[in-house]
């Protein structure tokens, strides 16, 4: 074999050229980190996904298939739109025929539900730190103080569920200034959080939506159109900031206009007892290419 099978779509849309694109290889079982890297590297899209038949282990705990994730530059243990994407690609090829499926990463094995139009991934275990200081946040994305979004009473925090990202609550206007500094990205990730990127949120509580924008520093991706694991990130830090009560929440995403690329990312928060028990992202995708592209020959 010199070739692999690929195919491209768009994820979280329902139409072409929209949302954020992602391109998912299959039967790469045999090749290596590098050469997997290298790939994804040449689609030079956010993310390249490789679903890998379960091994005999995985297969008995239940996992119907192994997912590994890269950018451009790195591999990531987990991602949104590479899990939504990859779901509905291989339901599509009739790798499975449930709608309720598991994915195994390496942020565990995670469930996903699967339909004609799109797919629904529940995130990993959620995690929130305390209130961070926001200058340096503000600073990475070319905003200031006066940006935030006071009334909202919300500090920014590091929050994930499997990646996290530092979650910055900003007033309507200021997503448009948004002015990245690549510098100032890479620092603010490390060594001053854990954070993989910064979530830009404009936060509308009176119809639960957010219109969002995410930078990250060091994965390759200056501005993603569509980011699944933020979305989920969201719903954490609106349960720690006390911005939802118990019970179960929806609400909405919307990135990617300021890039042309009009996202939508539909999110339920389950809350008990005042602690986050579960967040899932929901979107469309849509096919916009197959084809197949030869296997890296690394020395």
């Amino acid at each position: 074999m010199t070739t692999l099978a690929y195919y491209v779509v768009d994820v979280f849309t329902g139409r072409s050229f929209a949302g954020n694109p992602l391109a998912v290889v299959l039967g790469a079982e045999d090749l290596n980190s590098a050469q997997l890297q290298a790939l994804a590297r040449e689609f030079n899209l956010s993310e390249t996904a490789f679903p890998l038949r379960p091994s005999a282990i995985e297969s008995a705990r239940g996992v119907d298939y192994r997912l590994r994730i890269f950018t451009p530059v790195t591999e990531l243990p987990f991602a949104g739109h590479p899990s939504v994407g990859a779901a509905w690609v291989l339901r599509k090829l009739g790798w499975f025929d449930a709608q309720d499926v598991t994915q195994g990463c390496g942020e565990g094995d995670l469930p996903l539900v699967v339909s004609p139009s799109g797919a629904e991934l529940t995130g990993g275990r959620p995690c929130a730190s305390g209130p961070i200081d926001s200058a340096d946040a503000l600073a990475a994305v070319g905003l200031c103080h006066d940006d935030l979004d006071a009334a909202l009473g919300a500090p920014p925090r590091v929050c994930g569920t499997g990646i996290s990202f530092a979650v910055l609550p900003v007033r309507p206007d200021a997503l448009a200034r948004c002015d990245p500094d690549p510098v100032g990205l890479r620092a603010f990730a490390h060594p001053i959080s854990d954070a993989t990127g910064v979530y830009v949120v404009a936060w509308d509580g009176s119809t639960a939506t957010a219109r969002a924008r995410m930078f990250a520093g060091d994965i390759g991706v200056p501005e993603d159109a569509a980011t699944g694991s933020a979305a989920l990130a969201l719903g954490v830090w609106l349960a720690v900031s006390d911005l939802v009560s118990d019970g179960s929440f929806a609400y909405t995403v919307l990135q990617g206009i300021e890039m042309g690329r009009p996202s939508r990312l539909e999110c339920v928060l389950e809350v008990g007892d005042g602690a986050v028990r579960s967040v899932r992202v929901r979107g469309d995708v849509v096919e916009v290419a197959h084809g197949q592209i030869a296997i890296p020959r690394l020395n």
